[in-house]
């Protein structure tokens, strides 16, 4: 076997076994996420472009996922103090008055469960009653 035959030979082989790992790491990379692992009433959702939402996410794992029983956290400086204080909102108080946030899943950075011991899920209580 020539020089040239065997260097090509062994190139493909060589590039053949890094590029089966590359490929399964991934396909376990690509594989949709589930919300069997964030096995609680409700998550928080970061979104690509900075904005956090909590809620019922349903459809994690499709092109898109819906959002239930929205609210989000908004900042105001108290105008004495010069302090910054957050206030959970629930969305649907707005004119159209949405009842669910429609998301394309490529924008979706980070989804984690909410601690039913958590502020945030007893300021939702609260909002609820």
């Amino acid at each position: 076997m020539n020089r040239t035959v065997l260097a090509v030979a062994i190139g493909v082989v060589l590039g053949a076994a890094v590029s089966v790992p590359v490929a399964t790491v991934r396909a376990r990379a690509d594989k949709p996420a589930s919300l069997s692992s964030l096995a609680s009433e409700y998550q928080l959702v970061l979104l690509d472009n900075g904005q956090t939402f909590f809620g019922r996410l349903d459809g994690l794992g499709s092109e898109s996922a819906v959002l239930h029983d929205v609210f989000y956290i908004q900042t105001q400086v108290d105008p004495d103090t010069k302090q910054p204080r957050n206030s959970l909102i629930k969305r649907g108080k707005e004119w159209h008055e949405p009842d669910q946030m429609v998301l394309s899943t490529r924008h979706i950075v980070l989804v984690e469960p909410v601690s039913p011991s958590s502020t945030v899920a007893r300021l939702i209580r609260e909002a609820k009653r």
